[in-house]
């Protein structure tokens, strides 16, 4: 296009946004507790080059959630933005009082597997410097989309690897690029920019395409979580409703106060409330900040998708409450994403404003390290908190390792130091089958084998007279060892007249050292039967203050100034308990001010006809909408 009709361009936006904003200010927006921006792609960039497009997509989305900031992408998959539009779009935001920074969509080719760039070429490499020092040209700040990662293997590659492994060479790549290509450059051109890493959501994953949570955050101003989880069964990343929550709290605790916030997208939804629920965790998890992505998908219509099973019922996220309210203002069409972000936002702002910072059971995943993936998200879907930490929590009373943990050489050493002090751990029996031969014998005496076994019924580790016990859909365990009266059996599988440990207790020095089975599929640990995980939450959560009894897909979220919340994720209406030390007297719900009076119940026997432990609690009975949330202060 030649610069005579970019002038035109730019003074037509220049003109629109003059007359809409002309006789008053901006008007205020936002939320109280959090902000809200929206992401804009290149080719998104590119469409705004017509004014009535411009104009009219962001009357849709403003329309119906409150927008903060703009991230305006110079580059995507080819396509670079020309200077005059992205200086003629910013202006449009601007005088709508609304924050404009820039992104970059780090991919030769989105659509052939995520290509990426080749970090060890030097055409690709003197592009990307360009990309980063025109970028900075334009903004203040610059968030790169996780496209950020090096997934080539061609001959400069192979060379350049030498004989490190693809994990060592990428990371270590990747490092250089951040400070050689990405910041130092940026900063050549614009001093007092900021540029910010965005993570994706597999976190687990990361060192194998060259992301490294050990370094970049420290090259970059900051970073920003991935919290997309897509939908939970049939999908290839496993990713659980709970790691919304979850990779907030681990990327805050690796680099504290420097999480910018969450980003979520609609990509993979089965049922339109999955939306919501992104949205909820996010802020739960208390991240200062939230990226809609992507500009075009807040402009689709909002279909409910499979949720017939709860249509009807009122749940946090109304869907028929969201279209009546819609067809008010907007008769002639239906409501879009933009006003599923926006009804969601609304309904969590208020309690966000209430609770207090998170707590949960420490769980030590060093940085860099995989194994059991995403277990802990699977264990927050039970109802356990979880907070992971990158380093290991020397002063939590219960630290909770799995396999990803056998990532630090120093581990046996740390865990018998945290024994020592009369603190506890819990270990998978993927963490034993990799430990068992680099020093765990000094611990504990059992071994993880390779035979495994299909259980479906369950009792206390010591059966009693009546053989007590839970029944469910046959689950495959792998078969753990152990010596007789050195381990004790906490609970037991039983199998063709046979007995196998699924929570194992032994202890060294002053401290107790827990063994929980895993299931080869880590879905069939929503198949353990209620008692069962009642009784793992008891050995994990020991005196944590609040602890929840039900179903499974339920899970709970904690803070320290004696606030709760707890969200299903069932189709259906759940009725859970929810036990709570200190004294507390009542809860009362935070929406609808409605008081529940807690039962001093008396001592209560764990699995298999154990005396429970612990601190005396109050018990409250709470029913739970389908995919909903409720959130409580106690009451002393």
């Amino acid at each position: 296009m030649s610069s005579l009709r970019w002038r035109v361009v730019f003074l037509c936006v220049c003109l629109t946004s003059y007359c809409f904003a002309s006789g008053a200010s901006p008007a205020a927006r936002g939320y109280k507790n959090f902000r809200v921006a929206v992401y804009v792609p290149e080719y998104v960039v590119e469409q705004m080059k017509d004014p009535s497009y411009l104009q009219s997509s962001w009357e849709t989305i403003s329309g119906q959630v409150k927008v903060d900031k703009v991230y305006l992408e110079t580059y995507r998959s080819g396509r670079t933005a020309d200077d005059q539009l992205l200086e003629a779009v910013k202006s449009f935001f601007a005088v709508r009082g609304v924050e404009v920074d820039g992104g970059i969509g780090l991919t030769v080719m989105e659509s052939d597997n995520f290509q990426s760039f080749c970090y060890t070429d030097p055409k690709d490499r003197d592009f990307v410097k360009k990309l980063s020092r025109k970028t900075a040209r334009h903004f203040d700040e610059i968030i790169l989309d996780d496209f950020y990662f090096n997934n080539t293997k061609n001959d400069l590659d192979i060379a350049a690897k030498g004989s490190r492994s693809w994990d060592d060479f990428r990371v270590e790549l990747m490092d250089q690029a951040s400070r050689e290509l990405i910041v130092g450059p940026a900063r050549q051109v614009n001093p007092k920019v900021k540029v910010i890493i965005k993570f994706p959501n597999w976190y687990e994953h990361f060192q194998g395409n060259g992301y490294d949570l050990d370094k970049e955050p420290r090259i970059f101003d900051g970073i920003w979580a991935g919290n997309e989880t897509r939908e939970a069964d049939g999908t290839s990343q496993h990713l659980q409703q709970y790691q919304s929550y979850e990779i907030t709290r681990y990327l805050e605790n690796i680099a504290p106060g420097r999480n910018g916030g969450g980003w979520v997208d609609t990509g993979g939804l089965r049922y339109v409330d999955r939306y919501a629920e992104q949205l909820w965790d996010t802020m739960l998890a208390k991240a200062p900040a939230i990226i809609l992505f992507k500009w075009t998908e807040l402009l689709n219509p909002a279909a409910p998708g499979q949720r017939q099973a709860w249509n009807g019922i009122h749940t946090s996220f109304d869907y028929q409450q969201l279209v009546s309210s819609y067809d008010k203002s907007h008769p002639e069409k239906p409501p879009t994403f933009a006003g599923v972000a926006g009804y969601a936002l609304d309904e969590i702002d208020p309690i966000i404003g209430k609770i207090g910072n998170p707590i949960g059971i420490a769980s030590y995943k060093p940085y860099n390290s995989s194994g059991e993936d995403f277990l802990q998200n699977y264990l927050g879907m039970m109802g356990v908190p979880i907070e992971m930490v990158p380093t290991f929590p020397t002063k939590a009373k219960l630290v909770l390792l799995t396999e990803e943990a056998a990532g630090d050489p120093q581990l046996i050493a740390k865990i018998k130091t945290h024994l020592e002090s009369g603190k506890n751990v819990m270990m998978t029996s993927g963490l034993v089958r990799v430990l068992q031969d680099r020093g765990l014998k000094d611990l504990v005496s059992l071994r993880a084998t390779s035979r495994k076994v299909i259980v479906a019924h369950y009792s206390g580790g010591v059966r009693g007279p009546e053989g007590e016990g839970e029944n469910n859909a046959g689950v495959l365990i792998p078969e753990i060892d152990y010596f007789t009266n050195d381990a004790m059996p906490v609970i037991s599988a039983d199998a063709s007249g046979n007995s196998f440990p699924i929570l194992l207790a032994d202890h060294y020095s002053k401290g107790t050292i827990f063994v929980l089975t895993i299931p080869d599929n880590f879905n069939d640990l929503y198949s353990y039967p209620p008692s069962v995980v009642s009784a793992v939450k008891e050995a994990v959560l020991g005196d944590f203050p609040v602890r929840l009894e039900g179903p499974n897909k339920v899970s709970l979220f904690a803070y320290d100034n004696h606030t709760f919340v707890v969200e299903s994720y069932l189709d259906h209406p759940a009725t859970v308990t929810v036990a709570i030390t200190d004294g507390i007297a009542k809860i009362v719900n935070m929406e609808s001010g409605e008081s529940i009076v807690g039962e001093a119940a008396a001592a209560r026997r764990g699995f298999g006809g154990r005396q429970s432990t612990g601190p005396a609690r109050m018990y409250f009975a709470i029913t739970i909408q389908p995919h909903s949330y409720a959130a409580f202060s106690e009451v002393p």
